[in-house]
């Protein structure tokens, strides 16, 4: 005998499912590499926070954030002028490197820059994009 009723999917109904899953792939994976951006960003943050803290420390001693041992471009433990260790600013990411100072001299504002792709941590090339910039005011931007 022949059996009419037999169970399945037809060639339309599994073509419209491959469609539907294109499409949510093609939606989450830019979202996923975004979120592992931030992710990855996050350490930077951490840290500069740790420089701004460290600024604001020295800023209640001595009246000004830094002095003439920070000039553009230096490194932010230039000196050892903060209470900020190499080993503060290392991570899986990041490294002492990519924080630098930028203002000048006897300032009463500042701009601190994570740039990554000056990174020498384990993981730095994959941060190698990834700008982030705190100043005097706790405001950071993305680079």
């Amino acid at each position: 005998m022949l059996r009419r009723n037999q169970g399945g999917f037809t060639l339309v109904e599994l073509m419209i499912v491959v469609i539907i899953v294109g499409i949510l792939a093609a939606v989450a994976i830019p979202m996923y590499q975004g979120a592992t951006e931030r992710a990855k960003a996050s350490e930077a943050v951490a840290a500069l926070g740790t420089i701004r803290g460290a600024m604001r420390v020295y800023y209640a001693e001595h009246g000004t954030y830094v002095d003439a041992s920070f000039t553009d471009g230096a490194q932010t433990t230039n000196g050892s002028v903060l209470d900020v260790s190499d080993n503060d600013l290392l991570g899986r990411y990041f490294s002492t490197e990519c924080y630098t100072f930028d203002g000048a001299p006897t300032a009463t504002t500042y701009s601190i820059e994570c740039d990554g792709a000056l990174s020498t941590a384990a993981y730095g090339t994959e941060v190698a994009t990834i700008v982030r910039t705190i100043d005097h005011n706790g405001t950071i931007v993305n680079g």
